[in-house]
């Protein structure tokens, strides 16, 4: 009896597994947008797009996943700029203020260091709210992750979803792409309820 219930609830759940996945607060203005690393562009121009409505002054890009071949480009001094700097070239190709946006230094491997390494920064500049951008089927687990992290430290976390992604929540079952990100987040998503930390 017990794998009936189990068999029917998933298969009632399944259609709206994209929709689950994909969280948003209401937009607010911020001290910061924090954008997440993980696209080539559709999460930075949202990102973009709200310092020009006056959301926030400044962008902050994570810094992503440095490799190992990379590190030792730059120990035999070769000019090679990694996905944040590319897109912070062309954010400032954009009419953004130099000053008004940069890079997370260090390298971070998964979301939970992401929000490990924004933690420190919002400590250290005092800041109350910060806007982070990240993609649809991404931003339930993000939004967990960050959460978890900021957790009593007096700082709100608004959770945005880029105007860009393309994905399909309601229909996710009809395209490859979608199927394959969604059945990566469900699974991540109950690592992380079971207390992952990566």
């Amino acid at each position: 009896m017990a794998a009936v219930v189990v068999v029917v609830s998933a298969c009632v759940f399944v259609p709206f597994a994209g929709r689950f996945l994909v969280y948003e607060d209401p937009l607010r203005h911020a001290d910061a947008i924090f954008v997440l690393a993980g696209t080539r562009a559709e999460r930075w121009l949202e990102g973009v797009d709200l310092y020009h409505e006056g959301i926030a002054p400044r962008i902050v890009l994570s810094p992503g996943r440095l490799e190992q071949a990379e590190v030792v480009l730059r120990s035999r001094r070769i000019t090679f700029p990694t996905a944040a700097e590319l897109a912070r070239s062309a954010i400032l190709q954009l009419n953004v203020p130099a000053d008004a946006v940069s890079v997370l230094d260090g390298s971070v491997d998964n979301t939970a260091q992401e929000a490990e390494a924004l933690h420190r920064l919002a400590s250290a500049r005092k800041w109350r709210t910060i806007i982070v951008v990240t993609s649809k089927y991404h931003s339930h687990r993000a939004a967990f992750a960050f959460q978890r992290e900021f957790d009593g430290s007096g700082t709100e976390i608004v959770m945005r979803t880029t105007r860009y992604d393309t994905s399909d929540p309601a229909h996710w079952w009809r395209h490859r792409s979608d199927i394959r990100f969604v059945i990566s987040e469900l699974g991540k998503l109950v690592g992380y309820r079971l207390g992952a930390a990566g």
